[in-house]
């Protein structure tokens, strides 16, 4: 529970002890330990330790300083090929290099370089420490209940969370949840723990079949986007029950069964709907009878692509009004191809307030974007895989008073629904949330330090003077048989763009240093190791003001898997970032000055983690996978080489998609509830990067802003 709890609230629980006096000594002593981990305590928790004895604060430190250092990363070895990177390896000459790397890749990646560890200076970098508050029960609840309240898909490490916190912290679970997929978790959850369920209670979460549909989905252990096919379970019979009552509950049955017709006919051969007869379950018997017999089922999308295909403009939208959120989507391809534009727009104005909020931020969006001249046109599919499409922006410029009025139409709808909720009061709302992409959807996010939207543009401190980039791992299994398939090669690489995104040059384990623009890679590991090791680390700097001065703009750093076992089967790997202000100084990890870390989780062998902006002094959160492309096996294997096409592309994607930030959706509601001041002193609610509500408080955001 205090692992949740630290890990999105930087709060602790610890009850009150009976300490007449605190042992300041200790105490001391404990804030001084954790400090060099980038923490210290609160007043309030100080106080809270002022009443243990030192048997009480002994438990209580043996019970923090593992999870600090987990959070921090000093719970594993980040151990490099060369000890004394970056100086080593910038001085050493390039056959020595060679052939050094060639020794290590002959023994399996069981011999590395010798070299003396020569004492590093102690650490010369500022840093900031994180401030760890007391924490109550009702933290805990309000996780819960924001996870469970999210208007857009949780990601996998939300979705752990909750399933912790609904088996062992006794929540209580809200009427209503807004997301359909979160519902389905919910749902599965209930099903295995509730000992007497009954299908009244899932009747809050499964309205339609597709509702159904993610449940079944669910309990399988299956995507519950639907974006990937499911191997369903057998289900016992009591659960077969439940599902053919919430069916039989359901409106417009067969047309949205249809919409997933080949599942439906596989749960069919689970659910046995024809053992029940048609006397309870009749609805629901003939739906899969027409199903699995291909009899004509009429559809509201079939009536519609009618209508706009005849030329019916007023038909269609007749039928759309009835589903605001299909017509809100469509909103650009009606506009684009009838002579009756006022007619849609008036048509949006009508239905607007019962379109969902994320929905009317994104055709906002849209439409403010919509005449920018944009190349390309940016998709993310929905799935548990973070991929991004791209295709050339063929769209024609539309009038401007057209894109006008949508805009004007969708802030009123969002005016007007925030306007029901509770007051917010007086509110500061900081320039900086504008660098943040609204979450819409976490659920391929992966595991991080800090909760962070695609696309958001962190700055780092003008004190940074070089990116320190690191990558953690081990093998699959125990061995170290360098022609054992559980062995894991792991690269780190960094390639540099200018701002047309042209290459320039790249750092890799086949070019470990560029002298013109000061980078540097810490040489290339082939074996991570026993899985329950040590394991190994790659480091990779690049001097900021040398990017710069040379021409380029971009530095993209990519972990490849070599051996190409997908990120998602290793049981370690990670990748993270530090910003460096003296290279030299302090050990080669300092986890006071690790920006992010992440853990590399996905059902892929390529990422792309983070962009760097060394013009803008920003950073932008990718955490994409990519597909390879057809030439990597002539390229010498999974490597930067074989992917610069992809990855200029991808990231080209990236750096100009048009996305709603924190800043106008904060606003929206500050015009709808609230009063804005221009101090901080002054707020009943602030909204910055480092206080009040904060760009990382994801799940807070994504349950009552959105």
């Amino acid at each position: 529970m205090n692992e949740i709890l630290l890990r999105r609230k930087n709060k602790i629980i610890l009850e009150a002890g009976s300490a007449a006096k605190g042992d300041d000594c200790a105490i001391a002593t404990i804030m001084k330990n954790v400090e060099a981990l980038g923490y210290t305590f609160s007043q309030a928790l100080t106080e809270r330790l002022r009443t243990l004895d030192r048997s009480g604060l002994q438990s209580f430190y043996r019970e923090l300083l593992p999870l600090l250092k987990k959070f921090a990363g000093t719970d594993v070895d980040y151990r490099p090929m060369y000890p004394g990177f970056p100086e080593s390896v910038m001085e050493e000459d390039w056959a020595r290099l060679y052939l050094n790397a060639i020794v290590h890749y002959w023994s399996g990646g069981l011999l590395y370089p010798y070299e003396e560890k020569n004492e590093r200076l102690p650490l010369f970098d500022t840093t900031n420490v994180k401030v760890l508050d007391l924490g109550e029960e009702q933290d805990i609840q309000e996780i819960f209940t924001h996870l469970c309240q999210s208007k857009t898909a949780l990601s996998q490490t939300d979705k752990d969370d909750l399933i912790w916190l609904f088996e062992h912290g006794n929540p209580v679970l809200p009427e209503e949840i807004p997301h359909k997929e979160n519902a389905a978790l919910i749902g599965k959850l209930y099903m295995e723990h509730a000992p007497c369920i009954s299908a009244d209670r899932l009747r809050h979460y499964c309205k339609t079949a597709t509702d159904v549909l993610r449940l079944i989905t669910a309990m399988s252990d299956g995507d519950v986007s639907l974006a990937q096919n499911t191997r369903f379970r057998s289900f016992r019979r009591r659960e077969r029950r439940i599902l053919m009552t919430l069916l039989q509950d359901c409106g417009g049955l067969e047309e949205d069964m249809l919409r997933y017709k080949n599942r439906w006919i596989r749960i069919g051969e689970r659910l046995h709907p024809s053992e029940y007869g048609g006397a309870q379950f009749g609805k629901v018997v003939t739906a899969f009878y027409k199903l699995r017999n291909n009899i004509r089922i009429e559809t509201f999308a079939g009536k519609v692509a009618e209508a706009m295909e005849a030329r019916d403009d007023r038909t269609a939208l007749m039928l759309l009004k009835e589903r605001p959120g299909e017509l809100a989507r469509k909103l650009d391809h009606l506009l684009r191809n009838t002579e009756n534009r006022v007619q849609v727009i008036e048509a949006f104005r009508e239905t607007a307030n019962r379109v969902s909020t994320p929905v009317l931020l994104q055709v906002r969006e849209h439409f403010l974007c919509r005449n920018a001249g944009h190349e390309i046109r940016v998709f993310f599919p929905k799935g548990n895989v973070a991929r991004c499409h791209y295709i050339k922006n063929t769209l024609p410029d539309m009038e401007k008073v057209y894109c006008d009025s949508i805009v004007e139409i969708c802030e009123d709808a969002l005016v007007g629904q925030y306007a029901q909720r509770k007051p917010l009061g007086r509110v500061y709302l900081s320039e900086e949330y504008k660098r943040y992409v609204v979450p819409f959807s976490q659920r391929s996010a992966s595991k991080a330090l800090k909760a962070v939207t695609r696309g958001s543009r962190l700055p780092f401190s003008e004190r940074t003077k070089a990116i320190r980039a690191f990558i953690w791992w081990t093998n699959v299994g125990e061995g170290k048989d360098r022609n054992a398939p559980d062995r894991v090669d792991i690269d780190l690489s960094a390639v540099l763009f200018d701002e047309n995104w042209q290459y320039i040059e790249h750092v890799s384990y086949t070019h470990l240093r560029s002298n013109l623009y000061r980078a540097c890679h810490s040489g290339d590991i082939v074996n991570g190791g026993p899985a329950s090791g040590a394991g190994v680390s790659e480091f990779l700097d690049v001097d900021i003001d040398s990017v710069v001065q040379y021409g380029a703009r971009y530095v993209v750093y990519q972990v490849y898997n070599y051996t190409k076992q997908k990120f998602a089967d290793l049981p370690n790997a990670k990748f993270g970032w530090m910003g460096r202000e003296h290279v030299n100084s302090g050990e080669i990890y300092e986890p006071k000055t690790v920006e992010q870390r992440m853990d590399l989780a996905a059902q892929s062998t390529v990422c792309v983690p983070v962009i760097f902006d060394c013009v803008k002094r920003e950073m932008i959160w990718c955490d994409m996978n990519l597909t390879l492309n057809g030439c990597r096996d002539q390229c010498g294997g999974n490597n930067v080489e074989s992917n610069l096409t992809s990855v200029a592309a991808v990231c080209y994607s990236m750096v100009h998609m048009a996305k709603p930030n924190l800043y106008d959706l904060i606003d929206l509601h500050i015009r709808a509830r609230g009063k804005r001041v221009e101090e901080k002193e002054n707020a009943d609610i602030v909204f910055d990067t480092d206080s009040g509500v904060t760009p990382f408080d994801m799940e807070l955001i994504m349950a009552e802003y959105l």
